[in-house]
């Protein structure tokens, strides 16, 4: 049975290694677990929009896509041309991407976006039928992660209209040291993506959103996101949370350099 009170929730989501690009439904454990968590989703909510903040759109100024048909955007390069073929036909969200762009003054209306590879390789297992509107938020590459978090609380009452908000980024992504690795077919672990991902973790769960915002400071924060792309979704997600939520972690993977740690928040009765 739907719920009825209509809180969304929030999801924190990797959207995996390319290579998974191709992989069908339930093709591997990372596909089965967004399979499963759209599928849970699906069952207890009506959700009107989803909206990503993807780490593949950074711009200089904060936009949001009013497109009624996002394109599929294929944005990494080098892969064999079945990774160029597939489509995320869903349709755009203009009517609520217009009320959320005139209620906040830091957010601009724009068409020159798609669905980029944050956005539909993992939105294509969750909600596969691509039956329910979507659009992006884009990540302003040049503000630090106190403006991020203070958009995202402006975002948080749209969790009651109906809009499913997803974070899609990655708690580690040093792409220069896992290519490193990756190029000499080695899987081994460095270590400290370990120990990132696991002071992370900690500190979501403990809600403390000072060390979540101020990650450069930890010992590791800028070896475990040497830029803020994949980082600053996390950033958003936590900001929608409220004491009603609880936090529940639904993937967890390591491979050197990266950590595909997914998370949802969710309203509970208390």
């Amino acid at each position: 049975m739907k719920r009825t009170d209509q809180v969304l929730p929030v999801l924190f989501t990797s959207h995996g290694n390319p290579m998974d690009i191709p992989i069908p439904a339930y093709g591997n454990p990372f596909t089965s677990y967004l399979g499963d968590t759209g599928k849970q989703i699906r069952e207890k909510y009506k959700v009107n929009a989803i909206l990503v903040v993807s780490a593949h759109w950074c711009t200089n100024g904060t936009y949001v896509n009013t497109s009624p048909w996002p394109e599929t955007l294929y944005d990494y390069y080098g892969f064999p041309a079945n990774y160029y073929t597939e489509k995320y036909p869903a349709p755009g969200a203009p009517e609520i991407a217009k009320v959320i762009a005139s209620n906040i003054s830091t957010i601009n209306e724009t068409t020159d976006w798609g669905f980029d590879h944050g956005n539909w390789p993992m939105l294509k297992h969750l909600f596969p039928k691509a039956d329910v509107p979507v659009f992006q938020l884009s990540i302003d590459y040049y503000k630090p992660p106190q403006y991020h978090y203070d958009l995202a609380l402006q975002l948080k009452k749209y969790r009651k209209k109906g809009v499913l908000i997803i974070g899609s980024g990655a708690l580690v992504h040093n792409l220069q040291l896992a290519m490193a690795k990756m190029q000499r077919r080695d899987t081994k672990l460095y270590g400290w993506e370990m120990e990132f991902d696991s002071w992370i973790k900690q500190r979501i769960d403990a809600r403390d959103l000072k060390s979540i915002i101020n990650y450069e400071t930890n010992k590791l924060g800028l070896l475990a996101a040497p830029t803020p792309d994949h980082y600053v979704p996390l950033i958003y997600s936590m900001a929608l949370a409220d004491s009603r939520d609880e936090i529940i972690h639904t993937y967890s993977e390591m491979l050197p350099g990266f950590s595909n740690r997914s998370f949802i928040i969710e309203q509970v009765d208390k």
